[in-house]
């Protein structure tokens, strides 16, 4: 069982003893100290909820809707939703912050609760750590049976975020209808399977292929859309009916593409092709995290534009973003974010945004990939155990590497001549990441074997 707490919210393993999973208890206590924590924000008495299909996801939405009413606080159920539409839901609703129910691309047996601000933002890292020390306290003031919260249910805003993105400047449903696009949509049996299809639809797209789109939770694959988890999807685009391949994670927040004839897109590269798309209409500056592609660092100076890095985390890339004005930004997963729809990752507007550009571009997928700077990365992990001395190992390395470029910002980032190699503790998963990039996949490998071969030999020494 896992029970991991960080920037990204509450994340576990559903089951066992509480603390050591996202038990029952645990999410009563942690919906209580957020709670809490939002009565001394805003003046605001509303909260919206919003969950994936995963299985405990009615069972987990009960106990924090139950929990928020027993703090005052109205509840605004969205139900089956995305990501993405309860960050725009919260604004919308006047709302003092929200809660989404999901664990994003981890397997069926994780869930979490992804905390927003009354921005429909992601929570600060301050801003956690008084969520997190408030659970930890015994300062809870529950209500009165006279001041208990009203539970209601919304299912509007899915449609009307699908408007709002539909109305974007930059997205153009004429062009995208006129090119008559036959898409695959692959939405791991979750929620991406009644919002992508509702958009393409928007969209003027009527020729679309569903597999796995039923939300039902038993995710038909492993729900992380990388490659070796794709070949359904790949197999049936190689038979040459289709224009585009789709794939979404299961709470719509990432978007992975796959070419008409089968090969991926990259899900680096759905960032980088948007922004091309966006910059090439509106100069400006670009942000992505220290993990992500060089690729869009090329474009955006490209386009005249300035690129930053930032630490990994949708809630450090935003911050950058506005420190930097930036018109456009994201994460290397396949994280989209747009200022113009809102400031949080969304596969719907990059879906919107990318198949504009295609279709004004009036090239296949294949072609308008070739057109951007070939770079691969190569992502490895390390498993911690109790022995590993995460602060010491990072140490360590940053100092054998002191004659490099190194950045400390976010675990260590060595950049040298012939690529970058990234490694930093991840805030999902109770494991190192270790990320290289280089010109060729043998390269970035070799770049990232010899850290992990560094890192062994140093929790040797150590051990």
């Amino acid at each position: 069982m896992a029970l991991i707490k960080s920037i990204s919210g509450i994340r576990g393993t559903i089951g066992g003893q509480p603390g050591d999973g996202l038990t029952p208890q645990d999410i009563v206590k942690f919906s209580s100290a957020f709670g809490t924590w939002l009565r001394s924000q805003s003046d605001s008495r509303k909260v919206v909820i919003g969950r994936d299909a995963r299985i405990s996801g009615e069972v987990v939405s009960n106990l924090v809707s139950g929990t928020l009413l027993s703090l005052g606080f109205d509840v605004i159920d969205l139900g089956l939703s995305t990501t993405p539409t309860v960050e725009v839901a919260v604004p919308a609703e006047l709302a003092a912050g929200g809660i989404i129910i999901t664990a994003s691309h981890n397997p069926k047996q994780w869930n979490a609760l992804k905390l927003l601000n009354h921005r429909g933002e992601f929570i600060s890292a301050q801003d956690g750590s008084q969520v997190l020390e408030l659970a930890e306290s015994d300062r809870i003031d529950y209500c009165e049976v006279t001041d208990l919260g009203e539970y209601s249910t919304n299912t509007d805003h899915l449609q009307k975020h699908i408007e709002a993105i539909v109305n974007l400047p930059l997205v153009d449903v004429e062009v995208i209808r006129a090119s008559g696009f036959k898409v695959a949509v692959d939405a791991v049996n979750s929620t991406g399977g009644i919002a992508v299809p509702k958009l393409l639809n928007a969209l003027g797209v009527t020729a679309v292929t569903r597999l796995h789109c039923e939300p039902t939770g038993h995710f038909a694959h492993n729900p992380e859309p990388l490659p070796e988890n794709l070949t359904e999807l790949s197999d049936l685009l190689r038979d040459g009916d289709h224009d585009l391949g789709i794939v979404v994670d299961p709470d719509v927040d990432r978007l992975a593409l796959l070419c008409e004839d089968g090969s991926f897109f990259g899900e680096e590269y759905t960032l980088v092709a948007v922004a091309d798309y966006v910059l090439q209409n509106q100069p400006g500056n670009t942000v992505s995290n220290l993990s992500s592609t060089r690729a869009l660092r090329d474009i955006t100076e490209k386009h005249g534009g300035q690129y930053s890095a930032s630490a990994v985390g949708e809630v450090n890339v935003v911050e950058k973003m506005k420190e930097t004005s930036a018109i456009i930004g994201g994460e290397g997963n396949g994280g989209v974010i747009y200022p113009e729809s809102h400031y949080g990752r969304d596969a719907l507007v990059g879906i919107a945004l990318f198949l504009t550009h295609l279709a004004k571009s009036k090239k296949t997928a294949s072609e308008l990939r070739a057109l951007y700077p070939n770079y691969y990365i190569s992502k490895n992990k390390i498993d911690l155990t109790p022995q590993i001395d995460i602060d010491h190992l990072l140490d360590s390395v940053a100092v054998n590497h002191s004659t490099d470029n190194v950045s400390t910002i976010d675990g260590v980032k060595i950049d040298t001549e012939e690529g970058w190699v990234h490694l930093r503790k991840s805030n999902t998963e109770p494991i190192i990441r270790v990320y290289a990039e280089s010109s060729s996949l043998e390269a970035a490998t070799r770049l990232a074997q010899q850290i992990i071969d560094e890192i062994n030999s140093i929790t040797s020494q150590k051990a």
